[in-house]
């Protein structure tokens, strides 16, 4: 694949040069992948570091060195999010931290919804058969915070078509109101700028933008721990894990280590090398050069008479009633997603220009 990079306008890296040349040395992708939303290429430090992790555990090695990389996962990560470390938990699934945070709310509490957001943002909290549930478009999740209104939980960037929501002006109605923020940055970590400490709780996957394998999930959580009970914390929940393998956890950690979940310890493994390659380039960096993608690929939509659903500023496109020419593309060699009938486009830091082109070529027909 040749690349034609848009370079970065601003973040660590001071040249086009050089974060083209980082990116090529990663990504070798043999069809043309614009479907990050689903999940990320891992770079080729990555495959390396997963390869090593697997020869530990083949060779009967000690695996010391991976639980160190846990750590390093969780260090990274906070400051992707803007936290302390001691505020990031690393569990499975954003389900799964969903569901503690449902866990910790008293019977009859609202929570407030975007209407058709991600499921695992929502049903924890409608399993619990006695929470309010209430859902409203997007748009109006801000406005729709009201006296009672316990928690608002919400994805920052939607999976099915892009939208961002307004996470300033929703903050500013959960604390008129003293209600709770949580917020799934899923589809926007590491090409939206996270501001975790702006809100009580946050959640994100790894393996999209991320570049990470599947398998992790980080939790963000208040210095108090914003009333959050480890329901499903083990051993690693520990302040001394290693002394906490049998009988219950005499002290939990000090620490948001507290709602850790087992560690796949692989995932962080390659995970590590991920977070350092995000990192290297600059979310600022990624972030010019994805929405600028997708810019130019809304723009060749309406050139071709398609209208796409509005998400100004998304690195992610969706185009209704366009869904069912994803098995074309594919055969094309284009690798997109077919989404509620859209057809959803995700740019990240390895497309380019010629990508976003050959798309717009195969849609003309």
């Amino acid at each position: 694949m040749d690349y034609d990079f848009i370079g970065p306008q601003s973040g660590p890296m001071e040249t086009t040069e050089t974060f083209e040349s980082l990116v090529r040395a990663e990504f070798t992708p043999k069809s043309i992948f614009l479907n990050t939303a689903s999940n990320g290429l891992l770079p080729a430090r990555t495959v390396t570091a997963l390869q090593q992790a697997a020869l530990l555990r083949a060779e009967g090695r000690p695996l010391t060195a991976l639980y160190e990389d846990v750590e390093a996962c969780r260090t990274a990560y906070a400051r992707l999010a803007g936290v302390p470390a001691g505020r990031v938990a690393a569990g499975a699934s954003v389900a799964a931290h969903t569901g503690v945070i449902a866990a910790s709310l008293p019977a009859g509490a609202e929570v407030l919804t975007a209407d058709d957001d991600f499921t695992s943002v929502l049903n924890p909290f409608h399993v619990r058969g006695d929470l309010k549930v209430r859902s409203v478009p997007l748009e109006r999740i801000a406005e729709s915070v009201r006296p009672g209104t316990a928690l608002v939980a919400v994805s920052a960037a939607q999976s099915a078509d892009g939208r961002i929501a307004d996470l300033a002006a929703l903050r500013e109605a959960a604390r008129a109101h003293g209600a709770r923020t949580y917020v799934d940055f899923s589809q926007a970590a590491g090409w939206l700028p996270m501001q975790a400490d702006a809100h009580d709780f946050t959640a994100s996957v790894s393996f999209k933008w991320l570049l990470g394998p599947h398998g992790t999930a980080f939790l963000t959580v208040p210095e108090d721990f914003g009333g959050l009970t480890p329901l499903l914390g083990g051993w690693v929940a520990a302040e001394q894990p290693w002394d906490s393998c049998y009988g219950p956890v005499t002290e939990l950690a000090r620490s948001a280590r507290r709602f850790d979940l087992t560690h796949s310890l692989f995932t962080f493994a390659g995970l590590r090398r991920s977070l350092e390659l995000v990192e290297e380039l600059g979310v600022a960096a990624i972030h010019a050069h994805d929405v600028a993608l997708a810019d130019r690929f809304r723009a060749g939509l309406a050139d071709l008479g398609h209208e796409p659903v509005p998400a100004p500023g998304s690195a992610i496109v969706s185009v209704p009633g366009l869904g069912a020419r994803q098995p074309e593309l594919s055969r094309a060699g284009i690798e997109v997603s077919d989404r509620a009938g859209n057809l959803r486009a995700a740019f990240h830091l390895y497309n380019t220009p010629a990508d976003v082109d050959r798309l717009l070529n195969v849609l003309a027909g």
